[in-house]
């Protein structure tokens, strides 16, 4: 599997805001743009909780294992394959989210910020793009921290490196 790149996930946070940003501009000229919950930060933050949780287990398990502690419980590789898949997962979404919210927070921004209901809704889309960015941040700690070590042949342009 590839790693996560930056690159990607702010392409996709920016695409998600413009679209959103536009999306939200047409709405509210043919009728009343839909409110901004307040459980989608609640949500991200939650899933970045998640992430950040399993990363640190995982990183305990794997350091006590690596230090032959007495008693160290495994990591079973399935596991920690489906936890980083959970992390890209997490990652592509939450920065196609945080895009979306983010564009109607600055449409709100820039359009409603004298009535209090839509301050606050500009809140709530600020909140989940932090909230997002905790997501992305958790996914890539936990992607490090399941990262197998590399082959000592590569790094010292062994056998392996020389050949073509």
């Amino acid at each position: 599997m590839s790693q996560l790149r930056i690159g990607v996930l702010v392409g996709l946070f920016a695409a998600a805001g413009v679209v959103s940003w536009a999306g939200a501009r047409l709405w509210d000229t043919f009728g009343v743009l839909p409110s901004v919950p307040l459980a989608a930060p609640i949500v991200l933050a939650f899933i970045a909780a998640a992430l950040a949780v399993t990363a640190f287990s995982l990183r305990g398990r794997l350091r006590a294992q690596r230090e032959r502690r007495p008693g160290a419980k495994g990591v079973d590789p399935l596991l920690a394959a489906r936890a980083v898949v959970f992390g890209h997962a997490s990652a592509l979404v939450s920065a196609l989210i945080s895009g979306l919210y983010g564009g109607v927070g600055v449409f709100l921004l820039m359009t409603y910020m004298d009535v209090p209901a839509r301050r606050d809704q500009t809140i709530y889309a600020g909140a989940s793009v932090v909230a997002g960015a905790a997501v992305v941040a958790a996914a890539f700690f936990l992607e490090r921290v399941c990262r197998l070590p590399e082959d000592d042949d590569d790094k010292q342009g062994g056998i392996r490196a020389t050949r073509a």
